[in-house]
């Protein structure tokens, strides 16, 4: 496995290339290469997550067999391909059988999709996969919809496209009547305070 200092090394290497010079790197960005090393231990900690963690405490759903749904779940992720950033909003839903889970385990298992190197097509089926596997809930859905930095400052360069993914299972695909409950609540109105 590579070390810290290595991938420190990898960086430094990286910045010599950016600036062109083989030299001493100047004062503002000497210390470019720890800093990168220690944003990505943030930016990348996905890896060190897992779902049945996030998803194993549980509660009693004492009979409510409704959708469930967790909305406008901002997330950052980076681009597998090119290194660019990518991150928008997901809506994450399922219909409990017995059991519910926490709010913020939807949230944390957006987090922990996104915080790898990514697509944004794996992070949505990802989501579903685990919620299948882990809550057995009668359909789950995750639509995420994200504007993407290899799209914005490179290639094509078009600046307000954004992408959209969904994954539906059990009753969200089988069941038109309940993805169309479904689409109704992500389109509501949000709070207003």
């Amino acid at each position: 496995m590579t070390t810290r200092d290595e991938a420190v090394s990898a960086i430094e290497t990286i910045v010599r290339y950016i600036e062109g010079t083989d030299g001493d790197l100047r004062e503002g960005v000497s210390r470019t290469p720890e800093r990168v090393i220690d944003s990505y231990e943030e930016i990348f900690g996905g890896y060190s997550k897992d779902a049945m963690e996030i998803l194993d405490s549980t509660f009693n759903g004492e009979g409510y067999d409704g959708i469930v749904l967790l909305r406008d779940i901002e997330f950052h992720s980076t681009c597998e391909h090119h290194l660019q950033p990518f991150f928008g909003r997901a809506h994450i839903a399922y219909i409990p059988v017995d059991r519910i889970v926490g709010i913020s385990k939807l949230a944390r298992l957006l987090d922990m999709h996104a915080r790898r190197l990514q697509n944004q097509e794996r992070i949505t089926k990802g989501i579903t996969d685990d919620l299948m596997a882990h809550l057995e809930p009668k359909g789950c859905a995750a639509i995420i919809e994200a504007q993407h930095g290899c799209m914005r400052c490179r290639g094509v360069q078009k600046q307000n496209s954004v992408m959209t993914t969904s994954s539906m299972r059990g009753a969200f695909f089988e069941k038109a009547e309940a993805r169309s409950e479904l689409m109704q609540l992500i389109r509501s109105s949000p709070l207003k305070g």
